[in-house]
Parts: structure tokens; C-alpha cells; sequence
């Protein structure tokens, strides 16, 4: 099944980086960079070295596509028939390991902070979430789009 992300911002250039390769790991078809978060190449035409470091090529492998608001990727996206699935920890959200992919999907991961604005979670068709077992609430945003990438494409 197709997928695609959303970056919306995300203030890590390592972790943008590091979501750049995950995705090139696991087939994603495009990512989609939104807010603050930073891109593959400045507004001068030049290589991000954060993101360049910790991606290792991957941000030429896989297309990506910058706005300011997220707004254009999800109507786009809705009108071509896919599913959008927020990953955010919510009262509404149910267990990645729960999520069936009958069509193409785009996953929408948010701030290192503060996730997925509310506005923005109102836009999902799904919400999903990563049971946490430990002390800590959250994951490393890098770290959670590569377990519910994999966990969607059957690994």
C-alpha cells in the first residue's frame, strides 16, 4: 500500500534527516514539509548539513514538497482518496498495531513538543498512538515514524 508523511513543525534538521532515511527504508512514496520544518536544501539552493548528515542521501531518493500550512497537502491528498492517520498520543487514538491500510495513507507527525496541533488532529480521518510502558509519554519523533512506517508495510 502506498504511504507518504507530513512533517509539520518539526525543529530537528537531524530528525527530519533521520525521518528522510527511515522512509527511503521503508518505500514511502513522498514526504510532505510543512511549518518550521526545515528542508533538504534552503531557500539559497543549498544541502541542509544536518539533514544531509544523518539522512545519507536519502533526501535525494525520496520527493519531497514544501508549504507553509499543511492545509494544501491534506486537501490534495483527500481528494485523491487517501487516508490521513495523525500519530498522536489522544484520547481518540487506537493502537498502531490496530491500523489496517486498505488504501493509500499519509501519516502526519508533529512537533518534538507539542505533536499534532488539535486544529490539525480535526483534519485527521484516524488517529493513531504507541502504547508506552515506561516513565516516559512520548517517543522521539524519528523514532515513532519508523515503528508505525514498518508496522504499515507488513515488517
Amino acid at each position: 500500500m502506498q504511504t507518504a508523511l507530513l512533517l509539520h513543525n518539526i525543529r530537528s534538521a537531524h530528525n527530519v534527516g533521520s525521518i528522510f532515511r527511515t522512509a527511503d527504508a521503508a518505500g514511502v512514496s513522498r514526504i510532505y514539509l510543512s511549518g518550521y520544518t526545515p528542508t533538504p536544501v534552503d531557500r539559497f539552493g543549498r544541502a541542509q548539513k544536518e539533514i544531509v548528515k544523518t539522512a545519507l542521501g536519502a533526501e535525494k531518493d525520496v520527493s519531497w514538497e514544501y508549504a507553509a500550512t499543511p492545509a494544501p497537502f491534506i486537501r490534495r491528498m483527500k481528494k485523491e482518496g487517501w487516508r490521513i492517520v495523525g500519530v498522536e498520543q489522544d484520547a481518540r487514538a487506537t493502537d498502531y498495531r490496530a491500523l489496517t491500510l486498505d488504501r493509500p495513507t499519509l501519516f502526519i507527525l508533529g512537533n518534538e513538543v507539542r505533536g499534532i496541533s488539535p486544529s490539525l488532529r480535526g483534519q485527521c480521518d484516524v488517529l493513531t498512538e504507541i502504547p508506552m510502558h515506561g516513565k516516559k509519554e512520548s517517543l522521539n519523533v524519528a523514532v515513532a515514524a519508523g515503528i508505525v512506517l514498518f508496522a504499515s508495510a507488513g515488517f
